[in-house]
């Protein structure tokens, strides 16, 4: 399932010929392919789906999508639930 959360890349590197990085996503950091984005810089961020970068988000588009998840994860939590619906713990 892909969240389309934005995750910075903090490292590029090449491994088996292909374009890698590695993309820090609040804290937690994965290896991604980055070949679909060979434009990418460290400091930028990228959209991943399924261990691939997809797109280059510019800092402002990257601040809008943490903004609007940042809505949605005060607006389940009113309702008691986190994102994927589980109950909260009280």
């Amino acid at each position: 399932m892909c969240l389309a959360i934005p995750g910075r890349v903090v490292e590029i590197f090449q491994e088996n010929g292909l374009i890698m990085g590695h993309v820090d996503y609040s804290g937690t950091v994965n290896k991604i392919c980055l070949e679909y984005v060979p434009e990418i810089e460290v400091g930028q961020y990228t959209v991943v789906h399924a261990g691939f970068a997809l797109s280059v988000l510019d800092e402002e588009e990257a601040r809008q999508s943490f903004a609007a998840w940042q809505e949605l994860v005060q607006a389940v939590a009113a309702q008691g639930t986190d994102i994927f619906g589980n109950p909260l713990e009280k």
